[in-house]
């Protein structure tokens, strides 16, 4: 199963003037893995690259109705604090998620290692947008390189 599936991670503060080529790239890498055989991506709902990530697997989804999005999700409150924006946005891609998984009823320190942990523990794949060597997106590529994933960087395009 670990072949078949993708994880993401990436930065929660995209630029602008990098979105629309950003959201090109990961496309392309996603269209090319559901055509390589990849069937399951699963996304931490964070804000940033996450949201990119889960919008354009439902909208490839239109095309390749047997790929899902699985959410793994840090903890049930995971919006405190969010704009109303981003919270419909969320619901938005909750609401048409195929499974999502809380690996914490609540949010506490640590919560979100053990959501990353957990993304990388159950895929063969991990798509990210790492372009800082600090900070959680950091960690879970170097744990993603550590477990032996195949690591693609859509910001080394």
């Amino acid at each position: 199963m670990k072949e078949l599936t993708c994880c993401f991670t990436g930065h929660r503060m995209i630029p602008a003037n990098e979105y629309a080529e950003i959201q090109n790239r990961l496309n392309a890498e996603l269209v090319e893995l559901v055509r390589q055989g990849v069937q399951y991506f699963c996304t931490g709902g964070a804000l940033g690259f996450d949201t990119i990530a889960a919008l354009t697997i439902l909208k490839l989804k239109q095309t390749f109705s047997h790929i899902h999005l699985i959410l793994v999700l840090p903890c049930k409150d995971q919006t405190n604090g969010w704009s109303e924006k981003d919270k419909r946005i969320y619901n938005q891609i909750r609401d048409e998620a195929d499974k999502i998984t809380y690996t914490s009823e609540f949010y506490h320190k640590g919560c979100m290692h053990r959501r990353n942990r957990h993304l990388v523990d159950n895929s063969g794949i991990c798509v990210c947008y790492l372009k800082q060597s600090i900070g959680g997106t950091a960690y879970t590529a170097d744990y993603a390189c550590k477990k032996k994933l195949h690591i693609i960087n859509i910001a080394q395009q």
